[in-house]
């Protein structure tokens, strides 16, 4: 009985070895890809366009970012349940509007950036991303 648990022992730390040696390996790829200039260029022409589309939109679209930090300060569970779960958390986007706005209002998903200046984008990423 010891053996088959010491081997199995032996398998699981060949796999995890396995597996952070594939996550070490597909981050060097990533890091190697995001540092190629053209890339850089893309992402800032991106950014920029997201931040031109956000300032178009901040007349309409305020009061959704208004009811979000209001909901905030209350502690308004439930109205924070009804908004949009798009978010870019790393990059310190919350889209502030409601839950399915991109099929109901055809809207992309917008809100304030980390640095307070509205912003629009399309798709999402989790916080851990």
């Amino acid at each position: 009985m010891a053996a088959r648990e010491d081997e199995q022992r032996v398998q699981e730390a060949v796999q995890g070895h396995v597996r952070n040696s594939a996550f070490a390996e597909a981050e060097k790829v990533i890091s190697f890809v995001l540092s190629d200039p053209r890339v850089q260029q893309a992402r800032e022409q991106v950014e920029a366009a997201e931040t031109e589309l956000g300032r178009e939109l901040r007349a309409r679209l305020q009061p959704f970012q208004d009811r979000y930090e209001q909901a905030v300060r209350d502690g308004d569970a439930a109205r924070l349940t009804g908004i949009c779960p798009g978010k870019h958390g790393r990059w310190g986007r919350i889209c502030v509007l409601d839950d399915g706005h991109e099929t109901s209002l055809k809207e992309p998903h917008w809100g304030l950036n980390s640095e307070g200046q509205p912003i629009a984008w399309v798709g999402s990423a989790p916080d851990d991303w």
